[in-house]
């Protein structure tokens, strides 16, 4: 019997589509039930913040084989940033990473977020999205800078959450 290739890549495609958005949703159930437990005391972007750190030193750990000092300063940061971008497009986005004006500075820049519609979704407030996002990438280097001896920061520059079209993140070497 032949295979249909483009009917078999369409519902492969719908899959894929599906189980990220089940990646989303899962993420914001959860956030509910922990500010259930949470009690009064708690806000709801403390939560958030705590599990992207949470997420983001799991993140970390698992980086740290795929990442070498090998080729040198730049191209340990551009993989750096090719690895976190990759986590947008797991996730379902469009996401990049290039050289920035500055020696040891990478620029991280992300055209389709599909966390905000998620969010919005369960009612979560923009602006959580937009520092939950920068937390667990903070999250991810903690380990990494340890592991190289190297201080790595990144800082949110613009955000899809924000209404600024695109989410772009500046990594870099801190002096």
């Amino acid at each position: 019997m032949p295979v249909d290739a483009e009917k078999e890549i369409s519902k492969l495609w719908r899959e894929l589509h599906g189980a990220q958005a089940e990646i989303g949703k899962t993420y914001y159930r959860w956030r509910q039930v922990a500010l259930e437990f949470a009690g009064e005391g708690v806000t709801p972007l403390d939560v958030s913040l705590r599990a992207a750190e949470f997420f983001g030193k799991d993140i970390g750990k698992s980086l740290l084989p795929r990442l070498n000092w090998l080729k040198g300063e730049e191209a340990f940061l551009l993989n750096l940033g090719k690895a976190l971008a990759g986590l947008w497009i797991t996730e379902g986005g469009l996401a990049t990473a290039e050289k920035g004006g500055n020696p040891g500075e990478i620029f991280i820049n992300c055209s389709r977020d599909p966390w905000p519609s998620w969010a919005k979704e369960f009612g979560v407030p923009m602006e959580e999205v937009a520092v939950c996002r920068e937390r667990m990438y903070q999250s991810i280097l903690e380990d990494v800078s340890v592991f190289f001896a190297v201080p790595l920061k990144i800082e949110l520059q613009k955000a899809i959450p924000r209404g600024q079209g695109v989410t772009t993140m500046r990594l870099y070497k801190a002096e």
